[in-house]
């Protein structure tokens, strides 16, 4: 077996070397049916397209088949684990027959291997022990995705000692199941490639790619996507003073209103209308008593230019004369009391 590539790793048969070098031999009618080829690819730059055609039977054994071989030669108690990937393109011909896509054979040459990953109708499916034991799992074949496997192995022909366990597209879907994976002590082998019933007329073609045999998860199991942070809330933009326009000098500002007070109406004198007094200011007196000039004016301010108001005054003054005189002579022809 070639020497490890790196710590924990035994063997890749990932195509990245641009051909199927890395491989044992192939077994396949024509280098057309397993070409290396770059355009559809899960890791890396280069995968395996494996095409059957109706006939393609290159050892003369039942079925027809292209695939690849890879001498693994596991023995008794060894522990592995296995990764590759494998994707059905959407014109892959969904049959009712078997149609084997990954198996480790056993070596002597004919019936059902000790594990395989086979298609029947439209469903992947892992068995372990030959054609007539259950299957362990099954999922869609989910045309034109990439199906990731982890496979984690102990081989055995004791069914108390040999397991299988498996995770697909990074979840967990097969806890340890322990089950006889060996025939006897006949030791295993990969191939990959597409090995079907020979009554599948279609053409048919399977991509694989990745395909990597080391003894511990961490090699295979393909990291946690790392934790997606949300951005940080943009700040709150201040505003820039120096984009606030000047002040137009040609707008005049608008002017506030003077309020409205109702002013009360006073009657006329002598046919002029009097003037409305002005409120007199608190006087600054100690003694709470009106200044001198307003008690002249009678509470308002005589500063006024009508002069109305001092006209009302003298007009009062000549009635309150008239009358003393008409009470005099009044006073003086009263008789007199006598004594």
């Amino acid at each position: 077996m070639p020497a490890l590539s790196f710590a924990g790793v035994i063997w890749k048969g990932d195509f990245e070397t641009g051909n199927t070098s890395q491989w044992t031999r192939q077994q396949a009618v024509a280098n057309s049916r397993l070409q290396v080829v770059t355009d559809v690819v899960r890791d890396g730059r280069y995968a395996l397209k494996a095409t059957v055609k109706q006939g393609d039977n290159p050892i003369n054994a039942s079925g027809n088949r292209n695939e690849l071989l890879y001498l693994t030669h596991e023995t008794q108690g060894k522990e592995y684990y296995y990764k590759w990937s494998t994707l059905f393109p959407s014109n892959y011909p969904v049959h009712d027959s078997w149609q084997v896509i990954t198996q480790w054979h056993q070596e002597s040459c004919c019936g059902s291997p000790p594990l395989e990953f086979f298609v029947r109708g439209d469903k992947i499916n892992l068995r372990v022990g030959g054609n007539t034991t259950p299957v362990l799992w099954q999922t869609s074949i989910n045309k034109g995705n990439w199906h990731d496997f982890v496979l984690h192995v102990k081989w055995s022909s004791d069914k108390k000692v040999g397991f299988v366990e498996l995770w697909h597209n990074g979840e967990h879907v097969l806890p340890k199941t322990y089950g006889a994976n060996q025939f006897g002590k006949e030791l295993n082998y990969l191939k990959m490639g597409l090995y079907r019933d020979a009554a599948i007329k279609p053409e048919g073609a399977i991509y694989h790619d990745g395909f990597t045999m080391a003894t511990t998860l961490d090699e295979v199991m393909p990291p946690a996507p790392a934790p997606v942070e949300e951005p940080a809330p943009a700040p709150t933009p201040v505003p820039d003073d120096t984009n606030i326009p000047a002040e137009d000098p040609t707008v005049e500002a608008p002017v506030a209103e003077t309020p409205v007070t109702n002013t009360p109406q006073l009657p006329t004198v002598g046919g002029q209308t009097p003037s409305v007094p002005t409120p007199t200011p608190v006087s600054n007196n100690p003694n709470g008593l009106p200044d001198s000039s307003d008690a002249m004016a009678g509470g308002c301010s005589a500063s006024g230019t009508s002069g109305t108001l001092p006209f009302a005054g003298a007009l009062l003054m000549l009635g309150a004369v008239a009358l003393r005189r008409r009470r005099a002579p009044a006073r003086a022809l009263a008789p007199r009391a006598k004594r």
